[in-house]
C-alpha cells in the first residue's frame, strides 16, 4: 500500500495498525516513494564487556604526566 505524506499525517495510526499485521506500507512525496514504515524491531544482542584484552598494549610511562604539561594547569595569565 502507498500513502501520500499529507494521508499518512492523517491516518498513522491506523496505518501503524497494518504494518504490525505484516502489510508493507510505503509512504510517498509528490508520488514517489520517501519511506517505508516499519515495525520496530528491538535489539535483542547483550553486550559483553572486554574482548580486547590481549589486543591492547599500554605505554610503561603511560600514567606519568610530564612536569611541564602539569604546569601549564596552574599558569595564571595574570
Amino acid at each position: 500500500m502507498q500513502v501520500n505524506m499529507h494521508e499518512a499525517k492523517s491516518r498513522l495510526s491506523e496505518l501503524a495498525e497494518r504494518v504490525l499485521k505484516g502489510e508493507k506500507v510505503v509512504i510517498a512525496k509528490a508520488g514517489k516513494p520517501i519511506l517505508d514504515l516499519v515495525p520496530h524491531v528491538p535489539n535483542k544482542q547483550v553486550r559483553l564487556p572486554g574482548g580486547y584484552e590481549d589486543a591492547i598494549e599500554m605505554a610503561p610511562d603511560f600514567d606519568e604526566t610530564p612536569t611541564e604539561i602539569v604546569d601549564t594547569f596552574y599558569e595564571s595569565d595574570e
